[in-house]
């Protein structure tokens, strides 16, 4: 697909922008009772109500269109028959193979993927189980109770985001993660550790990344001055493809798990990377954690786009950010485990679709990906909600829920959802000038001091929400949530005709700062940069 025909096809969703913003959506609901039934829907274990978002049937209609159009059904097949979607990388795109739960091959480059995926599953699995019985031991002999995940991007947002939500479900080995270079990072987790029960994974493709090797080398330098160059191969076991970096390390091959070129870092988590997960929870939950994505794929894979639900939120997405030209998305989920779930899906989605170039080269001139942000309720009722509900920006709202908590307090919990179906009703329907003055006139106030104040405590609502609803969060659940949001990303990045699996957008940072090193390091001098730079290393040096 051409730019031209991506900007056509976007510029006729303006046709029914103008007619959605002549309602509001208060209006929209007192006018049609079944409007719920209408815009909600099931994928499995989750439950997905998109009644309060700015549409109707006419313009959802027009979404489905731009998605037959730009060839959504089409690349997803490509996808997931194993074509090389990558086109910058010459890659595959197979994290749903990660997952998959049928026995039918997965052929890449005319080899089935399937059997080594299996293998490696197999050998976590062996490696997992062992650990957490105690049938595989530190260098003394005691039983491995720490397990520090050394990475870096989707090497250390994803493990760590799953093991935060699934706190409940962890035992036997407590999960820490390192992933900044900053020394702080390191020397947090590992203060009150004890090498003898400390296990460290390298969690890095090439074993070179910069971040993790320096983070891994200080683990390994801690290590040893406790118990000797000889424990590191107890101690240390490598997600890497780089067998002799790794064996240089001192990292047993036995103890060496490997993934694909077709696996993003951002969608890592179903493979090698989850070790750290699979060790937290144990193996039975974290094939829970793979069921629960692989259903969600086959629903992806199968529902007609009408009744598709990442495909909804993704051409929701697509309305706002280039109908309405709403540039950033908020992930709020009220379920405090699920703190790092924003930050994860920034990665997912801001790295996957932050983009200017289409698949061709060409430039866009149309808006792509949102910028994604989100903290955990009710603490942001505290904080930015006020922004949400009344500044001047629009800010579109996915609201995350469980039925049912996880810990015995009740009452905590049903303030909780009271409050999430109250936040959601409050973005639509606002309040009227009227409403505000009929309160304060109701409450003794003086028809001269509601003159000043009502215009303070006026709600403009008509603000969009989606409320994703679950019985609870277990690994089954939180699979299903994170495969729906990788789908979503893949149909908004079809749409803008932009290969969402390349991230060439870090690269030219990390380029810069080998060169910078040895002028930080004094060993150079700061020349041969703008006059920033070069300003700001010689007032470094100076502060040092």
């Amino acid at each position: 697909m051409s730019e031209q025909n991506v900007a056509q096809d976007l510029a006729k969703l303006d046709a029914d922008r103008q007619r959605i913003e002549q309602i509001h959506m208060r209006d929209m609901f007192r006018n049609d009772p079944q409007r719920f039934k209408k815009f909600s829907l099931c994928a499995g274990e989750l439950f997905l109500d998109y009644s309060k978002n700015r549409i109707d049937e006419k313009s959802l209609a027009s979404l489905f269109d731009l998605a037959r159009t730009s060839g959504v059904e089409t690349l997803r097949d490509q996808m997931w028959s194993g074509e090389h979607i990558n086109s910058t990388e010459d890659r595959a795109v197979m994290h749903m193979a990660l997952r998959h739960q049928g026995n039918d091959q997965r052929i890449v480059d005319g080899e089935n993927i399937s059997a080594p995926i299996r293998k490696v599953l197999a050998a976590m699995r062996a490696y997992a189980t062992s650990l957490r019985s105690g049938e595989i031991n530190g260098s003394t002999g005691k039983k491995i109770t720490d397990v520090v995940n050394i990475g870096i991007g989707g090497s250390d947002l994803g493990p760590a985001m799953v093991v935060r939500a699934l706190s409940p479900f962890v035992s036997e080995i407590k999960p820490h993660f390192v992933s900044n270079v900053d020394g702080s990072d390191i020397a947090d987790t590992l203060n009150g550790l004890n090498p003898e029960t400390t296990l460290f994974i390298v969690a890095s493709k090439t074993f070179t990344t910069d971040e993790t090797m320096t983070n891994a080398n200080s683990a390994r330098k801690w290590l040893s001055a406790a118990l000797g160059d000889a424990a590191v191969g107890d101690h240390f076991v490598a997600v890497s493809t780089n067998l002799a970096a790794c064996a240089s390390f001192g990292i047993q091959q036995d103890r060496i798990f490997g993934f694909w070129d077709w696996v993003g870092g951002r969608y890592s988590v179903w493979s090698a990377i989850g070790l750290s997960v699979m060790l937290a929870i144990g193996a039975d939950h974290f094939d829970d954690f793979l069921i629960g994505a692989a259903e969600l794929d086959q629903h992806f894979l199968t529902a007609p786009l009408e009744q598709n639900m990442p495909v909804i939120m993704g051409l929701l997405g697509v309305w706002y950010r280039n109908a309405f030209d709403f540039s950033t998305h908020a992930v709020l989920p009220y379920d405090e485990r699920l703190g790092r779930f924003a930050a994860y899906l920034q990665q997912q989605d801001m790295e996957s679709n932050g983009k200017s170039v289409q698949r061709d080269g060409t430039s866009v001139n149309y808006a792509t990906g949102p910028i994604v942000w989100g903290e955990p309720g009710t603490n942001g009722q505290h904080a930015f909600y006020q922004l949400i509900h009344q500044g001047t920006d629009v800010i579109p709202v996915d609201f995350l829920l469980a039925a049912q908590g996880e810990e015995d307090y009740p009452v905590h919990h049903e303030k909780l959802v009271a409050n999430c179906f109250a936040q959601s009703e409050a973005l639509m329907l606002g309040k009227t000038i009227e409403q505000v003055t009929e309160e304060l006139h109701g409450a003794g106030v003086s028809s001269e001091a509601i003159k000043e104040l009502a215009p303070h405590k006026v709600f403009p609502g008509n603000r969009p929400s989606n409320t994703i609803l679950y019985k609870k969060l277990t690994p089954k659940t939180l699979g299903s949530l994170i495969a729906l949001y990788e789908h979503k990303v893949f149909v908004q990045g079809a749409i803008w005709n932009v290969n969402s699996y390349d991230q060439w957008g870090v690269e030219l940072g990390k380029q810069l700062a080998k060169a910078l090193l040895p002028k930080v390091q004094g060993h150079e001098a700061a020349t041969a940069h703008d006059c920033s730079t070069q300003g700001l290393l010689q007032r470094f040096q100076s502060l040092r």
